[in-house]
């Protein structure tokens, strides 16, 4: 039976039954993918991660978790962990990120100076892909989170998502004062918090500052982009952000350029394709750049909140 064969999608001859083992869904061709930094050397066990995370929300039952007992004599890990439909890959080194990749998530993100110098400082660090057969991108997003929250228990510190170019508090993922269960709070977390990125920008002889979103086409959303009058509005935006990303996850709507909305919080917004002069807003799918406009200049039969 070979954990590097269900590893890549594949079941040998003698291995159980696909329903009795883990084994990566193989059709995932670019998996969503969390990045965990810890504080020290890694230390996880298949037993303690099962526990851990069977006791972290009453949502997740009968957990399969296996790493291969080699590598981990070696200061690596490589393993598998899965309930439901779900299934996540580990990969540990003992060792840190590449400081490009961490510099980016923790340098535009948004919690206490001294958790970031101890994201840079870090010695460790696991990355989590998504490996299971469930098609919602944010359920996804849920199951990894979950997993990373877990990780907490064991050394965890802070989490990264490289798509979103944005990183979040370990422990803000491992516990919370709610009768929903942390799966639920998962659920429902701001789209721009973790799962998409929430980015301000300073472009050169461009009064102002750009806000923007990243990693929000993994979600099946175009990324959010626009230009503010400086970083007091942060809140803001990253509000109107979330809002829009909410009313497209409920209603199934799409955005095109030139359609207008008018959301919760009475702003009316009008979104374009980035203008040529506006190259610096590149993005691996689509983007549109809202532009906040008159009640009277949305469309009539445009799409509204």
């Amino acid at each position: 039976m070979s954990l590097f064969s269900r590893f890549f999608g594949k079941l040998d001859d003698d291995d159980p039954p696909k329903a009795k083992t883990l084994i990566a869904n193989a059709n995932i061709e670019e998996p969503l993918g969390l990045q965990v930094l810890f504080a020290e050397k890694v230390s996880l066990y298949p037993k303690k991660l099962t526990a851990a995370l069977e006791a972290y929300d009453r949502g997740i039952r009968k957990v399969k978790c296996e790493f291969d007992p080699t590598l981990g004599k070696q200061g690596n890990l490589l393993g598998m962990v899965g309930w439901d439909q779900h299934v996540i890959k580990l990969v540990g080194f003992d060792a840190p990120m590449p400081k490009e990749a961490v510099e980016l998530c923790v340098a535009p993100a948004h919690y206490p100076t001294a958790l970031k110098k101890k994201a840079h400082a870090h010695k460790a660090h696991v990355l989590l892909y998504y490996a299971g057969y469930e098609e919602s991108p944010i359920e996804q997003y849920v199951a990894l989170a979950a997993t990373a929250g877990v990780l907490t228990e064991f050394g965890a510190i802070v989490v990264l998502n490289e798509s979103a170019h944005t990183s979040f508090p370990a422990h803000a993922l491992s516990e919370a004062d709610s009768e929903e269960g942390m799966l639920e709070l998962l659920r429902t977390l701001p789209r721009p918090i973790l799962y998409c990125g929430f980015v301000k920008h300073e472009v050169e002889d461009i009064p102002g500052v750009w806000m923007r979103t990243y990693g929000a086409p993994l979600l099946g959303f175009p990324d959010l982009a626009v230009h503010a009058a400086g970083h007091d509005e942060g809140e803001r935006y990253f509000g109107i952000f979330n809002n829009v990303f909410c009313y497209l996850e409920d209603s199934g709507a799409r955005l095109a350029p030139g359609n207008t909305m008018q959301i919760e919080t009475e702003e009316y917004l009008k979104f374009r394709s980035p203008l040529k002069e506006e190259e610096f807003l590149e993005s691996d799918g689509a983007l549109l750049v809202i532009e906040i406009i008159k009640p009277d200049e949305i469309n009539r039969k445009g799409n509204r909140k």
